[in-house]
């Protein structure tokens, strides 16, 4: 009997550990290691090539790679987030660049005692360091992100020089980043990933003069006169094809569009500015390259 009585006081004893911890799995994630959100879809790839998804507990809607990217719960865009849906998940850091916001939010998750980790996102290579720096420190990766360092500025030593040694003899080719996710086609200045990528790629942005995205005119496009378009696989696809992409205003009349010179690039990988960048500028080098022969 007093067995029974025993075995009983155990089973109590256990179910009511089991109730208090069920009723708070917030501290037992907080005591298994941090809760990371990560915005932006390079950030998330350094985040996966770390080996530290398991400590992901959302991302935005821009990280779509790798597959599992998309299987994360997502906090909406980075730069229209909520308060209230960042914070129902209780993260120890979010992540990502200083082009995330509104800033009201960011102020709102700070006083809510959230470490932000923001990288100043100014298109460099040393953009891409940082963001493996923060991501290491957040998930307590540190020897990982030294080594991923070190990996990735061996891979970028090397496709800075193949793209020094392909580079004609002539002038570089003119190339105009057009943007058209939504139907409505923008072109690319400076202070932009697409302006960056150009110019690791060996090539001249010809709106290099202005400043950001802009709306693509005829007189646009007739003032750039570029060589080649480069654009992304969405843009194609929301414009309709290849033949009606051609059809934003004022293409069809360039050099690039009467030889029908274009390059088409997956998006993230072109400007996400994550792990993948070396290999992205190496594909746009060969691939200009390519269609300017």
């Amino acid at each position: 009997m007093a067995a029974r009585v025993m075995k009983r006081r155990d089973w109590l004893r256990w179910t009511s550990a089991s109730a208090l911890l069920t009723s708070a799995p917030h501290r037992a994630w907080a005591q298994a290691g941090p809760r990371l959100i990560s915005l932006g879809g390079g950030m998330t790839e350094v985040i996966y090539r770390l080996g530290a998804e398991r400590w992901l507990v959302a991302t935005d809607t821009t990280s779509v790679f790798p597959d599992a990217a998309l299987r994360t719960p997502k906090v909406g865009y980075m730069r229209a987030l909520s308060a209230e849906g960042v914070l129902s998940l209780k993260p120890t850091a979010v992540l990502g660049t200083h082009e995330v916001g509104p800033p009201a939010v960011l102020d709102q998750l700070r006083d809510a005692g959230v470490a932000l980790q923001l990288v100043r996102a100014d298109h460099s290579f040393d953009e891409l360091v940082a963001k493996v720096n923060a991501a290491a420190q957040a998930s307590q990766q540190v020897e990982k992100g030294q080594a991923l360092v070190a990996e990735l500025t061996r891979q970028w030593r090397a496709v800075q020089q193949q793209v020094q040694a392909s580079r004609p003899a002539q002038s570089p080719p003119r190339v105009m980043f057009v943007m058209a996710h939504s139907g409505k086609a923008q072109v690319a200045g400076q202070a932009t990933a697409a302006h960056a990528m150009l110019g690791f790629a060996g090539a001249r942005n010809p709106l290099g003069e202005s400043s950001g995205y802009k709306s693509l005119t005829p007189e646009a496009a007739a003032t750039a006169q570029p060589d080649v378009i480069l654009t992304t696989a969405d843009s194609i696809q929301a414009s309709g094809g290849t033949d009606r992409f051609w059809e934003h205003p004022g293409l069809a009349f360039t050099p690039a569009g009467r030889a029908k010179r274009l390059v088409v690039m997956d998006t993230q990988f072109l400007l996400g500015f994550g792990p993948r960048l070396p290999a992205a500028v190496q594909a746009l080098a060969r691939q200009l390259g390519t269609v300017t022969a």
